[in-house]
């Protein structure tokens, strides 16, 4: 292969305005590198981030031209195999903007061990105030936040009702029973959702023989649900069901910012039902990383404190990370309609295909799930194809598959990304 880097697939990708005009399809002949079409000028999605070879790079003439024309693709990955990516496989792949990284890089700071970190602070104050709560604890993580969450309300040996395809149950390698000594029942909703009839049975009889249920949670939008939205009523007849037999409720709010932005209902309007809830940073509003566990108790933010270094997430100078998160919610939270957006015309686009089982109208936020029935490859071999065309997507079980639009991912990009659908599926 040498220094060349020939182009391998064709692809459509929206120029950035900042691009001149005199550059057409052809980049830089000399080193054989090439976007195959350029479109004309456009909004651009995110602010262009300047590349800064490593010291390891070789010093190859077509190294050189690739992070010269490297912020020109944007949120196009260029892989090994030289095809252009566009990648689907969640929410939690978007970089930081070069305004995000300004806000880190000018962050003031301190030691959030001691408290005294002001952009932490600033942050959870801000997240507080958000969602009607008193009190916001900065964490690495969701699944720290969740599992914070159900240590705080349980005793080792109780119960907590949850949905079976939650993230709790699903992709939190059985937290809850190896750091809170707690089980997890599991009640099989649909698309994620579960009823208050569903929870009050489920909940155990208060009598000696029975192991006793100790918390709820739900979760808002449900990830393997589809991103669905938990309907406001239901959680509203769910929580009366609850306070009835004295049981505390948690939220998985990972992605509740975009039930936010479909609903436009106020944050608090969720948040009111729950005795914690947890929201995510870096899926839809994209920062690199963190969490936040919201309470009104606080002497449960006392303890959160101490479970929180208990379990390895108390940070230091973390107004670094915590910067990327208000920069997130002030810039990014008005814009996730525009992910919805495109996650439906991507479902409305796949139900064409013979071999594709999708219910577009099933469709709530930015997560597109469908099924491929019948088709000649194994569900592997599909994502295989599809990546050497230029898309990545994940299977997520015998027949079915999750595309995940975000921040990263333009209009251009959903359409040449209907286009691979359609070459590799429709085949």
């Amino acid at each position: 292969m040498g220094d060349q880097i020939r182009p391998t697939a064709r692809a459509e990708i929206a120029r950035p305005a900042s691009i001149s005009s005199d550059i057409d399809r052809k980049i830089d002949e000399s080193a054989g590198l090439f976007v195959v079409q350029i479109l004309p000028p456009m909004k651009t999605r995110h602010d262009t981030t300047p590349y800064t070879p490593h010291p390891a790079a070789t010093n190859s003439l077509s190294t050189e031209k690739i992070f010269k024309y490297a912020p020109y693709t944007q949120s196009i990955l260029w892989y090994a195999h030289e095809r252009l990516m566009i990648d689907l496989r969640s929410d939690t792949v978007t970089k930081p903007t070069d305004a995000m990284r300004q806000a880190m890089a000018r962050a003031d700071v301190g030691d959030d061990v001691y408290g005294e970190d002001p952009t932490v602070n600033r942050l959870q104050e801000m997240a507080a105030a958000m969602f009607g709560k008193k009190a916001a604890l900065f964490v690495p993580s969701g699944t720290m936040g969740n599992q914070l969450a159900i240590r705080l309300h349980t005793q080792p040996g109780q119960e907590v009702i949850v949905e079976h395809t939650a993230h709790i149950v699903r992709y939190e390698q059985g937290a809850a029973g190896a750091l809170a000594g707690v089980q997890l029942h599991w009640v099989q909703g649909n698309r994620g959702l579960i009823s208050s009839d569903q929870v009050e049975a489920a909940i155990r009889p208060k009598e000696p023989h029975t192991v006793q249920t100790g918390l709820i949670c739900l979760e808002n939008t449900h990830n393997s649900g589809g991103g669905t939205i938990y309907p406001l009523a239901t959680i509203e007849r769910i929580r009366t069901v609850a306070s009835t037999h004295g049981i505390p409720m948690h939220l998985d709010g990972a992605r509740l910012f975009n039930a936010i932005a479909a609903t436009t209902l106020p944050p608090a309007s969720y948040a009111q039902h729950f005795d914690t809830l947890s929201v995510c940073l870096s899926k839809g509003l994209g920062a690199p990383a963190g969490s936040l566990l919201l309470m009104n108790d606080l002497t449960l933010l006392d303890r959160a404190k101490r479970f929180r270094r208990m379990y390895g997430g108390a940070m230091r100078q973390a107004g670094v990370l915590a910067a990327a998160g208000i920069y997130a919610i002030e810039h990014n939270l008005g814009r996730l309609k525009e992910d919805h957006d495109h996650a439906k015309r991507l479902a409305r686009q796949l139900q064409h295909i013979p071999s594709v089982k999708i219910t577009p109208q099933d469709v709530d936020t930015n997560i597109v799930i469908f099924g491929v029935i019948g088709h000649r490859l194994s569900p592997s071999a599909i994502v295989a194809a599809l990546k050497q065309e230029g898309l990545l997507i994940n299977a997520i079980g015998e027949n079915s598959f999750r595309a995940v639009t975000h921040l990263d991912i333009s209009s251009a990009m959903v359409e040449e990304a209907c286009t691979i659908f359609i070459r590799v599926l429709g085949g």
